[in-house]
């Protein structure tokens, strides 16, 4: 499988709208927190006057890179899911499995949520003291990371319900969201 960061824009979301698995829900989510953390990062770096403009532009930077890894990763964890779910009904460690696919396939979103949750952060504080030229990016940033990691949190929720997985898996997930709503809440309009 080609990796999902090869895509054009168009390719990857021609691969989204397609009759395949993946990439799916999660994907796109860490596609848009990606894409929240470079305009954080451009924004940041139309700032000069910001002091540490530098550091919020180089941890966007890693935020964004390190992100869109898990678009492949998310893909991965899926297909662990449904291969378990094809495994024989009669199989003694099915369920198990199946319960260990679903650990996984929260794992990823998860992370997805953290780093949503961080970007968001970022941007709110390049909304509220960068170049007002590029607040409108800030903060469509701050919106767009929001938004994706309640998405990401409610793959989190599926994923444990489904494996009846821990529910601190879950508190974790809309603890990040909480973090992004309360950056939202922060950014100037």
């Amino acid at each position: 499988m080609t990796s999902f960061r090869e895509h054009t824009v168009e390719g990857f979301v021609a691969a989204v709208a397609a009759r395949e698995p993946a990439p799916s829900g999660g994907a796109v989510a860490a596609v848009t927190v990606a894409a929240a953390a470079g305009l954080v990062a451009m924004a940041a770096r139309f700032s000069g006057r910001l002091p540490g403009a530098d550091d919020i532009a180089t941890a966007a930077d890693e935020l964004r890179t390190g992100v869109v890894a898990l678009t492949d990763a998310d893909a991965a964890a899926y297909g662990a899911v449904l291969a378990a779910y094809r495994l024989p009904a009669d199989r003694p460690d099915r369920r198990e499995e199946i319960r260990r696919a679903l650990c996984g396939a929260a794992a990823v979103p998860l992370q997805i949520a953290a780093t949503g949750a961080r970007v968001a952060e970022l941007a709110a504080d390049v909304a509220r003291r960068g170049n007002p030229n590029l607040a409108g990016d800030a903060h469509t940033a701050v919106l767009l990371a929001e938004a994706a990691t309640r998405a990401a949190a409610d793959l989190v929720r599926i994923n444990v319900e489904l494996g009846g997985l821990n529910a601190s898996v879950t508190a974790d997930a809309e603890a990040h969201v909480a973090v992004a709503a309360r950056a939202a809440t922060g950014a100037p309009a």
